[in-house]
This record gives C-alpha cells, structure tokens and sequence, in this order.
C-alpha cells in the first residue's frame, strides 16, 4: 500500500467516525429534548396534584368541621 492509499484509507475512516459522531451526537440531542419536555410533564403534573390534594384537604376539613357540629346538635337533643 502506497503511502497516498493509506492516507485516503485514513481519511475515509476519519470521515466515517466523525459522521457516525455527528449522528450520535444529533440522537443524543433528540434524546435529552424529549427528557426535558417529559420532566416539565411531569413536574406540571406534580404541580396539579399538589393542587387537587390541598384542595381535598381543605373540603375534608369543612366536612369534619360541619360534622361536628351536626353531632354537637345532635347531642343537644338528646341531652336536653
């Protein structure tokens, strides 16, 4: 193999190995955008339930509070 032939036969692998690096570093870039855009999802859907439960928490509250006192009044009557 003539010095010129190794050096095209360098080149080429070169040129493939930089090709196949662009391509993975493309995929990896796919890859880490649809992550970033599940991560927000998911904080977003978080987010909501955080929400929903403090809300649930506040109606339970009013329902234990509105409870006790049909029970206190329900005491009044049979105590009185």
């Amino acid at each position: 193999m003539s010095p010129l032939e190794f050096e095209v036969d360098s080149l080429g692998s070169l040129e493939e190995r930089i090709q196949r690096a662009v391509q993975w570093v493309a995929q990896l870039r796919q890859e880490k955008d649809a992550a970033v855009e599940a991560a927000a999802a998911a904080k977003a859907e978080a987010d909501r339930l955080a929400q929903e439960v403090k809300t649930l928490q506040a109606e339970r509250k009013q329902v234990r509070a509105r409870i006790e006192r049909l029970l206190g009044q329900i005491d009044q009557l049979s105590g009185g």
